[in-house]
């Protein structure tokens, strides 16, 4: 879909480097395509299609809301999401691909616009230390600007914690009719346990709401994770059905090296 020539395969035949097959010539065609080998055989003239190579454009979609700020283990998940945000906008950008980034929650206002090399990655990294509240409060928002935003083909990487109301569902599923989608899932190991720690006050980040919970009552820990591991797997489920790529990292460990794993699979 881009004007420039990359290292990516298209579905479209054109210019690039790879065969895609070989055919009968037929008036128009470019003469310098014909395949002399194929037609002294034959006899009869034939030409070589290959398959188009083009520019692969990234869009970053980072959550910068007040639930992001939670971490108990090696670091919060912030931390990971804004890691996660600079390794892909470092793989995203290499050999003339471009890499774009849109917040919500908190940071830049306005998108990133992509552009290639070191100048994207830069401004990915600048883009990451705005101030502000984003282009969106919530993640449905921010999928409807970078729907607007996107008008080529391109890979589209969340990056959350999604938290909170499905409702970004019709967003995604328009979104992932036009583009690659891939979900990056950030998680803490305490938000899928409750450990028994007596009476607690529990507060949400991005409510405020507060709530005192007995934490010693051992079915009330037992529902907790069944609750929790429920709505991951309405996530889960809510991402599978767009065909989304999915991975989930944690606050603790190497996210890194999960992630590279993941990204290889996807070539």
């Amino acid at each position: 879909d881009g004007l420039l020539a990359g290292d990516h395969r298209s579905s479209m035949l054109g210019r690039g480097s790879e065969l895609a097959q070989i055919r009968a010539y037929v008036p128009g065609d470019d003469v310098r395509l014909i395949d002399w080998n194929v037609t002294a055989r034959t006899r009869v003239p034939h030409v070589r299609t290959h398959l188009a190579e083009r520019v692969l454009v990234t869009w970053v979609v980072l959550d910068r809301t007040p639930s992001m700020a939670f971490g108990t283990a090696d670091r919060r998940k912030d931390d990971v999401a804004l890691g996660v945000a600079l390794a892909l906008g470092h793989a995203a950008s290499v050999r003339g691909n471009r890499v774009g980034l849109v917040a919500f929650g908190g940071g830049p206002g306005s998108p990133q616009p992509p552009r290639q090399g070191r100048a994207g990655l830069v401004g990915v990294w600048s883009a990451l230390h705005e101030r502000g509240a984003g282009i969106a409060a919530e993640l449905a928002g921010a999928l409807t600007a970078v729907g607007a935003a996107a008008r080529q083909r391109s890979l589209v990487a969340l990056v959350s914690d999604f938290r909170g109301p499905l409702d970004w569902q019709p967003a995604l599923l328009d979104l992932a009719g036009r583009h690659d989608v891939l979900a990056v899932e950030v998680r803490d190991p305490r938000e899928g346990v409750l450990e028994d720690v007596g009476e607690v006050w529990f507060a949400d980040s991005e409510t405020g709401e507060r709530l005192r919970v007995d934490t010693s009552d051992a079915g009330l820990r037992a529902r907790f994770t069944r609750a929790a591991a429920e709505e991951r797997a309405a996530v889960e489920a809510a991402l599978g059905r767009v065909g989304a790529s999915h991975v989930v990292l944690s606050t603790s460990g190497d996210w890194l090296r999960e992630l590279a794993v993941h990204l290889r699979t996807l070539r």
